[in-house]
């Protein structure tokens, strides 16, 4: 892979974790004014009907199923679980759970591709760990909202690996998000009925905010995530993730205009050494390949 391309590759990444890092509040709000099970299908149809003038020439778009069908379980149960889990936990609880997805990939990555993890890897989930609990004083009073979240944290791992074998054996991206996107709306929307609960969306504040999440943290951040991963190994893909609750803490210092805490400012660079010490290994192994 070419400087060019890497350097876009790892700008989109990084993009993604920033757009994601401002979601957990912005969710946590949105919920006043619309059920979790409700803002999470809404939020996907909507994805998708943006998606469905690039997808409604090509051919046999509903052929081949079974791989956006896959990702789009492992998605339902990420959001699904994770907005669920806002109602009862807090937004920085939230963000250290779901950032424990980066222990997870190895572990998965072993059964599902047989692929024993790097001792950089291991070292480097530990490190960006340390990085995560330090930046959100970690797990405070474990509680039903946070049991949730780690199913979240699952799912996030496993849909990564799933999508970056999926994309990295020719699946059409496109085609890939689109069918995704609204089978996550689909089950989310079954969640809904079976619940009882409503599809009302009580405010035109509550509408914004679904469409802001439709638009950048599902649409553009999720289809810039699968195209990267065409080229990017899954653990070093999840590597730059962790830098979500990163961006989490920037924004509540900047925007939200919050102290900055020396402990969370350690952690949030942790996390970032974490991400350079991957990197700086790889170009190590090549150099003496070389």
């Amino acid at each position: 892979m070419d400087k060019k391309k890497s350097f876009w590759i790892y700008a989109g990444l990084f993009y993604c974790s920033f757009i994601w890092g401002s979601t957990f509040i912005v969710t946590k709000y949105g919920l006043n004014y619309v059920s979790s099970s409700a803002m999470v299908s809404i939020r996907f149809f909507i994805s998708a009907a943006a998606l469905l003038p690039w997808v409604a020439g090509k051919k046999n778009i509903f052929t081949n199923l079974k791989e956006p069908l896959i990702l789009s379980i492992f998605l339902s149960s990420l959001y699904l679980s994770q907005t669920l889990g806002l109602v009862y936990t807090t937004a920085s609880n939230s963000g250290f759970i779901t950032g424990l997805f980066i222990i997870f990939i190895p572990v998965f990555n072993f059964f599902i591709n047989r692929k024993k993890p790097k001792k950089i890897e291991a070292i480097s989930s530990l490190i960006a760990i340390s990085g995560l609990w330090l930046l959100t004083d970690g797990v405070k009073e474990i509680n039903y909202g946070d049991v949730l979240t780690l199913v979240a944290a699952m799912s996030y791992s496993l849909h990564i690996l799933y999508s970056d074998k999926f994309i990295k054996s020719g699946y059409d991206i496109l085609n890939l998000s689109f069918h995704q996107f609204w089978m996550v709306g689909v089950i989310s929307a079954v969640a809904v009925i079976l619940s009882g609960e409503s599809f009302y969306v009580s405010t035109p504040a509550g509408w914004m905010i679904i469409i802001f999440l439709a638009l950048f943290p599902t649409l553009s951040a999720f289809f810039i995530q699968m195209t990267a991963q065409k080229y990017a190994d899954p653990f070093k893909v999840g590597i730059i993730f962790t830098l979500e609750p990163v961006f989490s803490a920037i924004f509540a210092w900047t925007v939200g205009g919050e102290k900055i805490i020396l402990l969370k400012a350690i952690g949030g660079f942790l996390i970032f050494f974490s991400m350079i010490a991957v990197e700086v290994d790889e170009i190590v192994f090549r150099r003496n390949k070389s």
